[in-house]
C-alpha cells in the first residue's frame, strides 16, 4: 500500500510549501502537485497523473477537501474512480473525511446524497426557466462559447488536445468533440459531391 499525496493551488504566486510539508509529514511516499484552478477537473494533469498512477490499496491523501474539488459532484466522481481502483481517500484537515473507514464511507454517501438532490434541483429550475422563456419568445438556445476554427488553427500548429485545451481554457473533452464534429462535417460534405454511379 502506497500513500499518494496531492497538493493545489490556484494561482502562480501562491506556495505549495504547507501542503507538501503536511503530506510528507503524513507519510506520502509521492505527491503531485499544480498551481491550478480548482473550479473545474478540466485541465488538471497533475491531478489526472495521480489518478492514473494510483493502484489497488493505496490511498490518495490531500490536505484540505478543497483542494481535491470545490463542488461536492466532482468530489464524488473522484471518488467513484478511486474506488472502482480500490483505492481509499483520506483528507487530513477534515479527518472524518476517509474512505478506508466505515464512518469516513457513510459521510461520501451523505454528501453524494446531497449533491444528487441539488443537481435535480438545478435541472428543475433550469427546465422551468427554458419553458417560461419559450413561451415568452425569448429562449435562443445556447450561444456557442468555443471557437471551431481556434481548435483547426491551433492542431494545425501541431498542438494536442491537451495543449489546446489549456490554451483555450477549455475541457479536453470539448476540444475531442468539436474536431469529431468537424470531422463528420467535412465527411459528409465529401459525400455530397461524390459522382453517383449511373
Amino acid at each position: 500500500m502506497a500513500m499518494v499525496g496531492y497538493a493545489r493551488v490556484s494561482s502562480v504566486g501562491q506556495s505549495l510549501d504547507v501542503q507538501l510539508d503536511q503530506l510528507n509529514a503524513a507519510g506520502c511516499e509521492k505527491v503531485f502537485a499544480e498551481k491550478m484552478s480548482g473550479t473545474t477537473t478540466d485541465g488538471r494533469d497533475q491531478l489526472a497523473e495521480a489518478l492514473d498512477w494510483v493502484r489497488d490499496g493505496d490511498v490518495l491523501v490531500v490536505s484540505r477537501l478543497d483542494r481535491l474539488a470545490r463542488s461536492i459532484i466532482d468530489l464524488r466522481k473522484i471518488i467513484d474512480r478511486l474506488s472502482a481502483k480500490g483505492v481509499g481517500f483520506r483528507c487530513l484537515q477534515q479527518g472524518a473525511i476517509d474512505t478506508t473507514r466505515s464512518d469516513g464511507r457513510l459521510l461520501l454517501n451523505i454528501l453524494a446524497s446531497f449533491a444528487e438532490f441539488e443537481t435535480d434541483i438545478r435541472k428543475e429550475r433550469q427546465a422551468d426557466g427554458i419553458a417560461k422563456a419559450k413561451s415568452e419568445g425569448k429562449y435562443q438556445g445556447r450561444p456557442a462559447t468555443i471557437d471551431p476554427d481556434a481548435i483547426a488553427t491551433l492542431e494545425s500548429e501541431g498542438l494536442g488536445a491537451s495543449a489546446i485545451a489549456k490554451r483555450l481554457g477549455i475541457g479536453r473533452a470539448s476540444v475531442y468533440r468539436l474536431k469529431n464534429e468537424r470531422k463528420f462535417l467535412a465527411a459528409k460534405t465529401r459525400r455530397r459531391f461524390v459522382p453517383q454511379a449511373r
